[in-house]
């Protein structure tokens, strides 16, 4: 049950292992998580326990998260629905900010990251203390996006290039050339 203070968030992802690990820093930092593996589940206890906040995986077993995202604004408005994704790509980032996502993150995320991207929405409307201070986060822009999404692969890789552009399916000179064009933020 949800206490005086607490946020409520429902996550939705299919690997346990990742969900208990993200609820568990959740919870340290004033939220009560609710989660649910599938998409029939999660719509259900969508219904049920009306979260004020959602982080929802795009890859759920047997289905995309990407379906979901209208279901859930069209139920519950004024949720901050977060994308997370261990696929990321400029195409989904578009696509799920286009269909009612507010934020798109990329796996694996840290708790900062992951706290800015759900306290943003929360704050502007007074909803809770702010969790984070004032240093909010605003989405991040399409290159800049790109650019953290191939930091991470090749992080992956450890440092590898070539196989960091194999893995994403382009040219060795081409991944060096949009690795050194860090984006300014934007």
């Amino acid at each position: 049950m949800v206490q005086p203070g607490e946020i409520s968030l429902l996550l939705i992802e299919d690997d346990q292992t990742f969900a208990t690990i993200v609820s568990r820093r959740l919870s340290r930092h004033g939220y009560y998580c609710h989660h649910a593996a599938t998409a029939s589940d999660a719509l259900l206890l969508a219904r049920q326990i009306r979260p004020q906040a959602i982080v929802l995986d795009m890859k759920l077993d047997g289905s995309n998260g990407l379906a979901l995202i209208r279901p859930l604004r069209h139920l519950l408005p004024d949720s901050r629905i977060i994308l997370l994704t261990g696929y990321a790509s400029i195409a989904t980032a578009v696509e799920a900010i286009r269909t009612g996502a507010d934020n798109y993150l990329s796996k694996p995320v840290d708790t900062r990251t992951l706290l800015a991207a759900l306290q943003e929405k929360l704050s502007s409307l007074d909803a809770a203390d702010s969790i984070l201070g004032s240093g909010e986060e605003a989405p991040l822009h399409p290159k800049r996006l790109e650019w953290e999404h191939l930091q991470q692969v090749l992080q992956a890789n450890q440092g590898n290039i070539s196989a960091t552009a194999r893995q994403l399916g382009m040219h060795r000179r081409t991944l060096q050339r949009k690795l050194m064009k860090k984006p300014v933020s934007i």
